[in-house]
């Protein structure tokens, strides 16, 4: 959570649309311009007046400060308060400011006319700080402006830009905010519109001040309200329930099993018998389907919780996934995936780690003893939904809401080695956890941590089916290869955009 909020005020705090455009219209009349049209008057509001005029009119610079002392001249009496609020705005700043923020105003305009329209709508007594730029023409940069709310917000303690957002509505605000170094939120209500704020780069983009309201708020009313054990439970009822449920519904399953097999002849398919005939012990295929009744037992005691979890992670990571990602971005992802998932599996065989557990061995033969199509059902795509639902969907985004994204990366990835019991698997479902993590935050949909796991799981259960089609992918050169492909999509991907700064 960000508590340093730095706002834009024209377009963002305020609709200053007549009082701005009338003004840029009184201006230009001074130049011979006639102007009716206030809507193509529209790109004045925001960006500093004097780049505008020159250029939107084309002015040289002379031109342009004289056109200015002209609008101020309107301004100063009448424009200042052709001004409204948008709507809900006092009570996003009361609520803020409730909850601690430290607010303040960094605009473009002049900082005597940004405290008179505050004033004028009472909302001076939410910001501890106004800047905005000279009336002699200096500090008209976004950056300066931002430079300087910062340097007056902290005060005599560092500037900790990790705890800053600049929200405004043009691109200049977005440019300003990353010269400066702090994360830039877009709003769309204002003037500068959905495309421009793509276009600028803008970290999160938000459409109303309701939206922004619920942004900035965002997990300060868990914080207060939830202890240190009642964190920790939110992450280990769940994982407690889907073992429980996972492992009665696998019991249930054995005597559905059994109970079946006592009722009609042969099922060798199923069963192991004696010579008498009587069942002894359930066959590989029977043990591969009540591993899968069991992960559909727990995976359906969690869906709720997952459901509400995911749900109000989708609404924040929906903010910093506006632009649609291009299709080699998920070609990328998939190499990655299939690379990391081969290369890892090969690099524990050829350094003797997989022969080191017995208990992992036990688990690889029981998983392989089934025929192919169940084992790809219930290893290839029952038990990743279940696992993603509890350890990404319930686990990941309940430790994202108090730690840093990468601390909640390893912290669900170690909880994910853990849970398997063994050194062997453990390894790699920490590796693959965190590439799991990284897909979900990498393109703010969780069905991508599915799909890395579903991937990922169905390639090296077909690989490792067959002992000979294995055994080609057992020596350094393939290793090698799988691990640089896969680490060099990621590098590819991190390059175009950076989940973890």
């Amino acid at each position: 959570m960000k508590n340093y909020l730095l706002f834009d005020l024209d377009g963002t705090l305020t609709d200053p649309k007549e009082g701005i455009c009338t003004c840029v219209q009184y201006a230009l009349s001074s130049f011979g311009i006639d102007e009716p049209d206030l809507d193509k008057l529209e790109p004045f509001i925001g960006p500093p007046l004097k780049e505008s005029f020159m250029e939107f009119y084309q002015m040289s610079e002379e031109q342009a400060e004289a056109a200015v002392e002209k609008y101020r001249e309107r301004f100063r009496d009448k424009g200042i308060f052709e001004n409204e609020l948008y709507n809900w705005v006092p009570e996003m700043l009361r609520a803020l400011n409730s909850k601690g923020m430290f607010m303040a105003v960094a605009s473009s305009k002049p900082t005597v006319f940004v405290r008179q329209i505050l004033e004028h709508f009472n909302i001076a007594k939410y910001f501890k700080v106004v800047v905005g730029s000279e009336l002699d023409g200096t500090r008209t940069d976004k950056a300066e402006v931002i430079e300087e709310a910062l340097r007056q917000l902290f005060g005599e303690k560092p500037v900790d830009k990790s705890k800053v957002y600049m929200i405004g509505d043009r691109r200049h605000d977005v440019e300003g905010a990353h010269a400066y170094g702090v994360d830039a939120v877009g709003v769309t209500y204002g003037y500068g519109g959905m495309e421009e704020l793509k276009e600028a780069k803008a970290d999160y983009i938000v459409r109303s001040v309701a939206e922004l309201e619920k942004f900035l708020l965002r997990g300060t009313e868990e914080t207060q309200k939830l202890t240190t054990f009642q964190r920790i439970m939110q992450m280990l009822v769940p994982f407690l329930l889907f073992i429980l449920v996972r492992n009665i519904g696998m019991n249930i399953g054995v005597m559905l099993l059994v109970t079946l097999g006592n009722s009609i002849p042969g099922g060798d398919f199923l069963f192991v018998r004696n010579g008498e005939g009587a069942l002894e012990a359930l066959t590989g295929n029977g043990s591969v389907i009540v591993s899968t009744l069991g992960f559909i037992a727990g995976a359906a005691a969690i869906f709720n919780i997952a459901k509400r979890t995911l749900a109000k992670a989708a609404e924040d990571m929906k903010l910093t996934h506006i632009k649609e990602e291009p299709g080699k971005s998920y070609l990328l992802m998939g190499i990655a995936a299939v690379g990391l998932a081969i290369g890892f599996n090969v690099l524990l065989e050829l350094t003797g780690v997989i022969d080191n557990s017995a208990v992992y061995e036990a688990v690889a033969e029981a998983q392989y003893a089934a025929i192919l199509p169940l084992g790809l059902v219930c290893f290839g795509l029952i038990t990743p939904i279940a696992e993603e639902l509890l350890f990404r969907g319930i686990i990941y985004n309940c430790v994202r809401r108090y730690l840093k994204p990468i601390a909640a990366m390893v912290m669900s990835s170690a909880l994910f080695a853990m849970y398997h019991g063994n050194s062997v698997q453990g390894i790699y479902a920490f590796a693959m956890g965190c590439l799991m993590v990284y897909a979900y935050e990498y393109f703010g949909d969780f069905r991508m941590a599915v799909a890395v796991h579903v991937i990922s799981n169905v390639l090296i259960y077909c690989i490792s089916y067959q002992p000979g089609v294995a055994a080609l992918f057992l020596n350094w050169p393939v290793c090698i290869l799988c691990l640089a492909f896969g680490g060099g999509s990621l590098w590819l991907l991190n390059k175009e955009k950076k989940i973890y700064g």
